[in-house]
């Protein structure tokens, strides 16, 4: 998948984030029309994010500033406090997947590590980019830092991104002095995507704003222009008029208090005269009024462009709080861009960023981002879904959220009083779920007529259908054979086979598969296998294994997953023989010969299969061994063990069993399903409910 997206992550404040930031921003407007840019976390929502508005300002971004960011550290911190850090990376991957939408490209900016408090444990920033999918951009700050050491974080960090399962797109190293660059220039020549970037001076500088800004200063005196004039170093004057006009440096700010009217006017004429460096401005303290004589006199003068500014602090406080400020990049620091950007562009290779941003590929999905693939593929194409258990709270509970979601339509079988009592009691609100009772429902004679001329000729007596029709799972298997509903969901207190035997009787098969089988989607860290069939067959000929292969592609590519299909054995390739491996052989043979559209592979081992450094040995012409994603296992012994496996020892998450090959979708619940299994669930049927019949393999 092509990738759309970029995370600049830093780890520490005065990292020059915004520096290049700014340089990201200029090769991407350059090459692509409609560029998002997208802050997850803020200091305080409450408070104009400066990097926000400077990007949305300069570029002439069409966002609100809202779009532009997630929330704040206080509600990160608290989500993470009371253990809601999946909920969290939710709603961040809801708003940023708006801007996936709807924009060519996003490019994140993350939070400096150093803004969270000890509470969060772990490297957000790469959970978030993780779930985003983006490809991180690293930042390294190099002041008061050991080349060696520099050399070793780029290590530990490249390798951190890769046990993460994120990409890596480039590493920056900032404000390098003229020995650090020299030594990491040598040390770094064989890493890929390296970027150092020398110390400017100037970009260091406050400037006037910065100054008004952080300290809320008054200003007495000063041109528009004169906010971005820099200042290079700030004097606290202590000397008698002589002696202060002997160290006068240029760029100086100078703090002064209004009552020294000889130093004043000591500074005026220093301006005037040509033997006198240039101060950047003058800061009174103490909140006070200079004479009215000196006042006048200053009024009087012209071209006076020295910036003037007053605050309330005695001259220590002052001289403190200004050295506690940070140079900040503002859209009229014209000259501080043009110095960053020059910095940038001879720094580093713009034509293989352009190229990489290009080609980049990116298939990490989390189980964040696949459920969310879920639930917006559902409700783009709302379904209604029956769930027959109404007297199971979790059931209860999943429809609830399901609603409230928009994820799908809901029908609930049961008795309404009931119903509406127990959901009231559990906080929850189901009015908008539709509510049918089988005992009382006008459908059921309907449903008994039905279903007996479908079964009569097998002996079905009339009594017997309407003993069928006394079990929800019959009643809502109808509902879905006769278009009341779209799907079924069962399981949570029934037996697979109560789940399936009326499917199999009311709803049977398609026409080009001879059986139901089904497959388990496992969300691991970073990717998501297909695993089938673990829970229906348990020892397919090799036609029907075959036909679970064919399936099985078929369900993965419904759902956004280029299937590779690798069907496995205990041995690979000829290596083996006996008759599970011809079994294999056979089935694969068959299927290779049905279908051109899929790539399959068997028999194949599970390392050879997913494994590059495996595969590369034991297969290397295959093009599904190292990257299979659909994985066909033998008999229901070894897969229905292998996906528990997993699921155990991995803690991956385990989404089924979906059952395929039924002319309409009904799927099965473990009876230690939980409320997210059943949502998931529903979310499945649903988008199987809305899939357009494409049989054809050819």
């Amino acid at each position: 998948m092509k990738t759309k997206s970029l995370y600049i992550s830093s780890q520490e404040k005065n990292a020059g984030t915004l520096f290049i930031t700014m340089g990201m921003m200029e090769v991407l407007k350059t090459n692509i029309p409609r560029v998002a840019f997208f802050r997850p976390i803020v200091y305080d929502e409450s408070v104009m994010d400066g990097d926000i508005s400077f990007i949305k300002e300069r570029y002439s971004l069409d966002m609100k500033y809202e779009e532009c960011f997630g929330y704040d550290i206080e509600f990160v911190e608290q989500m993470i406090s009371e253990n809601k850090t999946n909920e969290l990376i939710n709603l961040l991957i809801k708003k940023f997947k708006k801007l996936e939408d709807e924009y060519d490209f996003v490019l994140c900016e993350g939070i400096r590590r150093s803004f969270l408090t000890n509470t969060i444990n772990f490297d957000i920033n790469i959970l978030i980019a993780q779930n985003f999918g983006s490809p991180v951009l690293n930042i390294l700050s190099a002041k008061n830092k050991d080349a060696d050491d520099i050399y070793e974080y780029i290590l530990i960090e490249n390798e951190n991104l890769k046990r993460e399962g994120c990409t890596h797109f480039a590493t920056f190293v900032n404000r390098l002095d003229e020995k650090q660059l020299d030594l990491l220039s040598k040390k770094t020549k064989n890493i890929d995507d390296v970027y150092l970037l020398p110390e400017v001076e100037e970009l260091t500088y406050l400037s006037i704003a910065d100054v008004i800004n952080g300290l809320d200063a008054d200003v007495v005196m000063m041109d528009e222009l004169d906010n971005s004039r820099v200042i290079k170093s700030v004097k606290v004057v202590a000397l008698s008029l002589d002696n202060f006009l002997g160290v006068i440096e240029d760029g100086e700010l100078v703090i002064v208090p209004p009552d020294r009217s000889e130093i004043i006017l000591g500074i005026l004429g220093a301006i005037y005269s040509k033997n006198y460096p240039n101060i950047a401005g003058i800061v009174f303290p103490f909140e006070l009024d200079m004479h009215p004589n000196i006042q006048k006199l200053i009024d009087g003068l012209n071209d006076i462009n020295t910036p003037i500014l007053s605050v309330t602090t005695d001259t220590y406080e002052t001289a403190k709080n200004i050295s506690n400020l940070s140079s900040r990049l503002r859209v009229n620091s014209t000259r501080k861009i043009a110095l960053a950007l020059g910095m940038f562009n001879n720094n580093v290779d713009i034509k293989k960023i352009e190229e990489k941003i290009q080609n980049s590929q990116n298939d990490v999905m989390t189980p964040m981002m696949f459920e969310y693939k879920l639930f917006n593929i559902a409700s783009h194409n709302k379904k209604t879904i029956v769930l027959p258990e109404s007297d199971d709270d979790r059931i209860l509970r999943a429809a609830d959220i399901i609603l409230k979601r928009d994820v799908a339509n809901i029908i609930l079988l049961g008795n309404e009083d009931e119903i509406k009592d127990r959901y009231g009691k559990l906080g929850l609100n189901l009015e908008k779920a539709t509510v049918i009772d089988p005992n009382r429902s006008e459908l059921t004679d309907k449903f008994i007529d039905e279903f007996y001329e479908m079964r009569k000729a097998k002996g079905l007596l009339r009594e017997g259908a309407a003993d069928a029709m006394t079990h929800v799972n019959y009643f809502a298997t109808m509902m879905v054979h006769l278009g009341y509903a779209d799907g079924m969901v069962s399981g949570a207190k029934h037996s697979t086979g109560d789940t399936i035997r009326p499917a199999l009787q009311i709803i049977k098969t398609t026409p080009d598969v001879s059986l139901v089988s089904s497959v388990f989607f496992m969300c691991l860290k970073t990717k998501v296998l297909v695993y089938g069939d673990c829970a229906v067959n348990q020892d397919p000929t090799a036609k029907q294994l075959a036909e679970i292969a064919l399936s099985s592609a078929k369900t993965a590519e419904a759902f956004g997953i280029d299937p590779k299909v690798a069907l496995l054995s205990y041995s690979t390739g000829d290596s083996g023989s006996g008759a599970d491996v011809d079994k294999v052989k056979e089935a694969t043979k068959i299927v290779k010969d049905i279908c051109d559209k899929y790539e399959f592979e068997g028999p194949i081992q599970y390392d050879a299969a997913i494994n590059l450094d495996v595969a590369s040995k034991k297969l290397p012409d295959s093009t599904v061994a190292g990257h299979a994603n659909v994985l066909i296992f033998p008999d229901l012994n070894t897969g229905n063990n292998t996906y528990k496996a997993v699921q155990r020892s991995s803690g991956a998450i385990a989404i089924g069993p979906v059952l395929q090959g039924l002319n309409k979708p009904i799927n099965d619940l473990s009876r230690g399903c939980l409320v997210d299994d059943i949502v998931n669930t529903v979310a499945i049927t649903a988008i199987q409910a809305g899939q357009k019949d494409e049989t054809s393999c050819h």
